[in-house]
């Protein structure tokens, strides 16, 4: 009997900067895709009726695990445009989306983000829950998340 297991999981890269262009904080993560994001997929194999993705949003909201149901964040507080040349040409079966937010974009005690088709709403592809990244008025944050698909 032939078995075909498709996986998909991701990685979240976020890195906080102060005013002068210093790390002052990084992390690294593994995020949950989500139904959402899986039937995202599945629209877009099937014809391009569903929009590319187009935005990493961050929020606030905690204490409430990934759902594979979930559909947004807990509390969003900022959705921004991925940089320019992203999402990069997927190399093998792995694709990177990147947004920078400059300071005063936003500020405070940011706990989760999310890959989102959309300026607002739209579908969202997968979710990640961190421990507290704390932001000043003076601070910069890049979010680098790679996606990667494997059969097994």
């Amino acid at each position: 009997m032939l078995n075909d297991t498709l996986k998909l999981k991701g990685r979240v890269g976020i890195v906080v900067k102060d005013k002068n262009g210093n790390v002052k904080e990084t992390r690294d993560v593994n995020n949950l895709v989500v139904d959402d994001g899986l039937n995202f997929i599945a629209r877009r194999m099937h014809g391009t009726s569903a929009g590319v993705m187009s935005h990493i949003a961050v929020g606030t909201g905690s204490g409430q695990a990934s759902a594979a149901g979930r559909t947004a964040l807990i509390t969003e507080t900022h959705r921004e445009a991925l940089d320019s040349g992203f999402p990069a040409t997927p190399t093998g079966t792995s694709i990177t989306y990147k947004a920078s937010l400059e300071a005063n974009d936003v500020t405070g005690a940011l706990t989760e983000a999310a890959i989102f088709n959309n300026s607002s709403g739209g579908d969202m592809l997968c979710r990640v829950e961190f421990g507290t990244v704390t932001l000043t008025s003076t601070d910069s944050l890049v979010i680098e998340w790679t996606i990667s698909l494997t059969a097994s």
